[in-house]
């Protein structure tokens, strides 16, 4: 049976150049990067080179990069860090409303030590008018945290537009950019931004590899306390592999990131012309041009998604229904809440993300796969038979 991979969202293979890199460091070259023998200085050049290929990548300075366990960590360490160092000068945040949860619930949590937290909202496509942040911000505004790009529906947010917004407020700018580091080009000088979050599991790095880009200058409470690592503000030893192997997948992305957009893009929309033609009653979610190349999020009426993605699974090929992080709570995504889907069809919702080892017979192969399945779900369905009943009459 064919295997087809379309959930690069949740998580990517290691690039078997990452892992040849790595390999050395969990045996021959194990030492400690913290000592000073030669051992332990081996592990801390290797650190310090993944730093700068880390920081080469989005156009940082390499002291600007601070590792971490993962995108979720990054993005805890930027709201609690910021908030804290910077509570003399005020407490209100401010967020979108379709955030990823480690930058919402940290936000909640804020809330609960004396913070005041606005979320703005998006449109249909799930943008967010930088006019809206604007409006949002007053003379207790520290930072604002607005994601690069969203991990389910693809949409890329005006970063720049909104930059300009908070550097003449003197309002600090912090963006979750997990979803789209290593598959779009991420410059934080172009963007304006004051710290950025990735993560390298994303872009065929090593789960357990991330950073915090924090511009120099930039205040932040630790987290972690304990040793100087990371010049005093994420204490613990290194996880040297993983950091290697994220110094490697960021150079990697950075040699190919151009051609990964114009190969995935294609791929994308090859797919999703191939469904929209063989499905009828289908919802293309996002923004139709702002959106990552390789993300197509899909809503069907009158099926459930559950359903559709156990089928899928069932014919050799993987995909989602939502975030991985959310995707076994049986809920509805917040982001197609805050973006307006109505909760039947939300339920109906496939997330298929693409990477470069997908080729054109693996789309075409999804293509053959899904209407069937969509088909023999929908003529279980009563409501959708009254549909049919309903547009014959018309």
């Amino acid at each position: 049976m064919r295997k087809v991979y379309l959930d690069h969202a949740a998580t990517t293979p290691v690039h078997p150049k990452v892992l040849e890199a790595m390999l050395p460091y969990f045996s021959g070259k194990f030492g400690n990067p913290s000592n000073l023998h030669d051992m332990g200085r081996e592990a801390k050049n290797a650190i310090d080179e993944a730093r700068g290929k880390t920081a080469a990548l989005i156009n940082a300075k390499p002291e600007e990069i601070h590792f971490t366990s993962s995108g979720s960590e990054a993005n805890n360490f930027a709201l609690k860090g910021l908030a804290q160092a910077y509570s003399q000068k005020g407490k209100h945040i401010i967020v979108s409303q379709i955030e990823h949860f480690s930058i919402l619930h940290p936000a909640k949590t804020l809330e609960k030590s004396g913070f005041t937290v606005t979320a703005v909202p998006t449109d249909k496509t799930g943008l967010v008018d930088p006019r809206d942040v604007a409006k949002a911000i007053t003379k207790d505004t520290i930072f604002v945290s607005i994601m690069h790009a969203n991990n389910e529906i693809g949409t890329i947010q005006q970063i720049e537009e909104i930059a300009k917004i908070t550097k003449e407020k003197g309002v600090l700018f912090h963006t979750d950019a997990v979803a789209s580091v290593g598959w779009v080009p991420v410059d934080v000088q172009a963007l304006g931004v004051d710290a950025l979050s990735l993560s390298g599991h994303q872009f065929y790095g090593p789960k357990g590899s991330a950073a915090l880009f924090l511009r120099k200058g930039v205040r932040i409470k630790p987290q972690i306390e304990g040793g100087v690592q990371e010049e005093g503000r994420r204490a613990g030893t290194e996880n040297v592999p993983a950091i290697v192997g994220l110094g490697k997948a960021a150079e990697l992305a950075a040699a190919e990131v151009r051609n990964r957009v114009s190969y995935l893009t294609a791929l994308r929309d090859r797919l999703q012309k191939g469904l929209a033609e063989k499905i009828d009653h289908i919802v293309i979610n996002g923004h139709p041009s702002r959106r990552l190349p390789n993300n197509l999020n899909v809503s069907m009426w009158f099926v459930e998604g559950e359903s559709m993605l156990l089928f899928l699974n069932m014919a050799g090929i993987s995909v989602s229904s939502g975030s991985a992080c959310t995707s076994r709570s049986l809920k509805s995504s917040h982001v197609l809440t805050c973006i307006g889907t109505d909760a039947a069809v939300a339920n109906g919702t496939l997330l298929m993300t693409l990477g470069m080892g997908n080729t054109d017979e693996d789309i075409d192969y999804v293509i053959e796969k899904l209407p069937p399945i969509v088909k023999r779900l929908r003529e279980m369905s009563p409501l959708y038979e009254d549909m049919i009943k309903q547009e014959q009459v018309r």
